[in-house]
């Protein structure tokens, strides 16, 4: 692991930050015998890995500025050429976060199966199996092709690991996208009803009930199973109050400074963070800094209008002539004693947020046919996010999203409004990417002298490189 200079990190920004995580779980995975130790070790088994900087970096929210930080992740995500780089923030180092979780969460499920008194355990085995299936869901979203029914039975996977490894060098098998969503789902439904928000001393940094739900929606909705969307969604909240569980940006958030903005995204405090992980990092010194991000131009065609008419409240922030950001992402540094100035810089990232869910919803809602749910759902979050919010003024309707996206169907008009206000609230966030990849848009990147780049909707590079180190283990590579 690299270690880094302790530069620049404003004191503000980290204030009331006492701890990111419960108590760091025992290094000794071999005396998991009680159910507060297989706790602390599923306290390892989410990847510590964060994905934004390649994610974004190869969507189209960035643009070349011509000058900033130019590390390896940001540009050849830019230039859609496989990451070479196995540091903090690439797709290799994502892998095998990844593949660690999965590990920390076989050792907790033999701990838990194992167990003379396995009731007892019934928690940690839920959090496991969603634990496991998560992590596998976020591999083969990267690393396979998009889930599509008629193909994903050929499509290639990623392995499905369910055992720890006990031997040296063991080989593993791709199969398919389809075999992988299978066992997904498996673990999923297994690990759901186990679920309970009791014992943690922060749930936000587990898979409670909420987040697990959340979840759910977003595997549902990837999968195309519409109607298990609506009702994993009603789910995350027992009153189903979405609104009250939102970032308040246009009544809250309007009037914080940055500092208490970085202060506040990521925070446990915050109802709307669902699952936060801590995550070894740059992004959060960097993400407006980096070469190819947000400029003018991509802040304009961003945030500078939208359909409502109204004005976006999310405040826009520069630094220098070139980058643009909202303050969001901050850094925590961990040094590595009382005296060093040198340490391992971390991000707290939000796995799953409320808004996530109402997204998911709106989009299932539109592909059912519900079409007046799924409006009721852009409202909802225009009424959170639209600088003095007034319905009669910018309420939505069908006929509104027609005309602004220049599409007959109600249903591309719906479509079209979830997936441009999501794109607007994970700003600088990596989100971005899933959609495209979803719906297979074709990106086009530009250099600051003017050389383009598009990767086409069939383009083999919309798949990441599965890492050389893991032809050891007869995974076979992507093609390119």
């Amino acid at each position: 692991m690299r270690k880094y200079i302790l530069i620049a990190v404003v004191p503000v920004l980290l204030a009331g930050c006492n701890k990111f995580l419960d108590k760091a779980p025992d290094s000794t995975w071999t005396s998991l015998d009680t159910p507060e130790k297989v706790s602390q070790l599923l306290g390892t088994a989410y990847p510590q890995s964060n994905y934004m900087t390649f994610c974004e970096s190869m969507s189209d929210n960035v643009a070349d500025k011509g000058t900033g930080t130019d590390e390896k992740p940001n540009r050849d995500s830019y230039y859609f050429q496989d990451v070479a780089s196995t540091e903090d923030d690439s797709p290799e180092a994502y892998w095998r976060a990844a593949y660690t979780a999965i590990a920390a969460a076989n050792n907790a499920l033999v701990a838990c199966n194992n167990a003379k008194d396995s009731a007892a355990y019934s928690r940690q085995k839920g959090e496991a199996l969603v634990c496991r299936a998560y992590a596998h869901f976020m591999l083969v979203t990267f690393f396979s092709k998009a889930y599509d029914a008629t193909t994903a039975a050929t499509d290639a996977g990623i392995p499905y690991v369910t055992e720890p490894e006990d031997v040296v060098m063991k080989q593993y098998e791709r199969k398919t996208v389809a075999y992988v969503y299978e066992q997904i789902e498996k673990d999923l439904l297994a690990g759901l009803p186990l679920i309970r928000d009791d014992r943690y001393n922060v749930p936000r940094y587990h898979f409670n009930q909420a987040a697990a739900y959340a979840f759910a929606t977003r595997f549902y909705l990837y999968k195309k199973d519409y109607q298990k969307v609506i009702e994993y969604a009603a789910k995350v909240f027992p009153n189903g109050d979405l609104a009250d569980n939102m970032r308040q940006w246009n009544t809250e958030y309007i009037y914080m400074t940055p500092a208490e903005l970085f202060n506040i995204y990521s925070n446990s405090s915050e109802k709307a963070n669902l699952l936060l992980v801590e995550t070894p990092s740059l992004y959060g010194r960097y993400y407006y800094s980096y070469r190819f991000g947000m400029n003018y131009t991509k802040y304009q065609e961003m945030l500078g209008g939208n359909v409502t008419g109204g004005s976006w409240c999310f405040p826009i922030y520069t630094s220098g002539s070139y980058n643009y950001l909202v303050p969001k992402m901050t850094e925590y540094f961990v040094k590595e004693s009382v005296n060093a100035t040198i340490g391992q810089p971390y991000v707290m990232v939000p796995l799953f947020t409320t808004e996530e869910v109402l997204f998911n919803r709106a989009e299932a809602n539109a592909y059912l046919g519900n079409n007046t749910a799924a409006l009721a759902d852009l409202n909802l979050y225009a009424s959170k996010r639209i600088v003095n919010y007034d319905a009669t003024t910018y309420g939505i309707a069908v006929a509104d999203l027609r005309s602004y996206y220049g599409v007959t169907s109600n249903q591309d008009a719906l479509i079209n409004g979830v997936i441009d206000f999501k794109r607007v609230e994970y700003i600088q966030e990596g989100m971005r990417w899933f959609d495209l990849m979803r719906y297979n848009i074709p990106v086009t990147h530009t250099t600051i002298t003017g050389e383009t780049m598009t990767l086409a909707a069939d383009d083999l590079r919309r798949v990441l490189q599965i890492p050389a180190s893991a032809k050891t283990s007869g995974i076979a590579l992507n093609p390119r």
